[in-house]
Parts: structure tokens; sequence; C-alpha cells
């Protein structure tokens, strides 16, 4: 079994997939939309709510999913805390999943994924979670693709 490290957010680390999007640490503008990005015409914003119920360690990880032609943007309105769990992508383009990373993100900073990073559902933890999230979509195949870990290959957060 394989365990995933787990670290701090910064932007430093999460760079390769994205992009921290810290509460502003004063009065002022903050613009993030030079960071959102989609390549299909046919395709519309779609802001969505979402509630996740709280997860508690280990958790064993058995797919990952991305948005290859679109950012996916998650702004928590009400959360303690959660876990990113990401992966370069191999060359066959499948998740690279035993060099994935996880992150602990606390409840007052978004994160908004690059198009294409493989990463593991939103994971709260401590108590349920309430996000807003931005992602593109045309209602297509593509707009969201999946990939399940094979049994042998066992995964598993924790820290």
């Amino acid at each position: 079994m394989k365990i995933i490290q787990v670290n701090k957010i910064t932007q430093n680390l999460f760079a390769p997939y994205g992009q921290l999007l810290d509460i502003p640490r004063g009065p002022g503008r903050y613009d993030y939309a030079a960071k959102l990005f989609n390549d299909r015409k046919q395709a519309s914003a779609n802001l969505l709510l979402v509630q996740i119920e709280p997860s508690s360690l280990p958790i064993n990880i058995v797919a990952f999913e991305r948005h290859p032609h679109s950012s996916q943007m998650f702004i928590p309105l009400e959360v303690s805390k959660y876990l990113v769990i990401v992966c370069p992508q191999a060359p066959s383009g499948s998740p690279d999943y035993f060099e994935a990373t996880a992150f602990i993100v606390p409840g007052n900073a978004g994160i908004n994924y690059n198009p294409g990073v493989w990463h593991h559902p939103l994971t709260v933890l401590g108590s349920l979670g309430s996000f807003t999230a931005l992602v593109w979509e045309d209602g297509g195949p593509s707009d969201t693709e999946w990939v399940t870990i094979p049994k042998n290959h066992s995964l598993q957060v924790n820290y």
C-alpha cells in the first residue's frame, strides 16, 4: 500500500496543479479571472453549490478525475478544512497516481485546478462542508474523465 504524503498547501507547492485562492489580507480587489480557462465555444459556465459529508482519515483512494477542457474552481462557503489530492499525468495520459500528493487547505481559502489536472473529489475533514464551484461544461463525455485505480494498486491518505 502506498501512503500519500500530506502537505500544508502553499502557492508554490500547489502551482503545478493550479492556484491557491487565499482570502485577501486587507481591503481591495483581488482578481483571479485570469486563471479561469475553457477551450470549447459550446461550453457554458456551470456555477454549482455542493455539500460534502466529512471523511475521517485514513482515506482509501479509488479513483481520480479531470476536466480536460476547463479549469475547476472551488470556493468554500462553510468549511473548517478540506483535503485536496492531486497527481501528475503519466506519459500515457492517465493519472500517475503513485506520484500523488495531498494538501490540507484551510476553510477560508479556495483552489482552482488547471485544465487536465488529475484530482480526487474534494474531501472535507471535521464537519459537513459547503462549497460553490465553477467549471465549464457542454454536457458531453469529455466534461469529466474518470479513472478507477486498480485494486492491486492501493493508495491511502493518512497523517
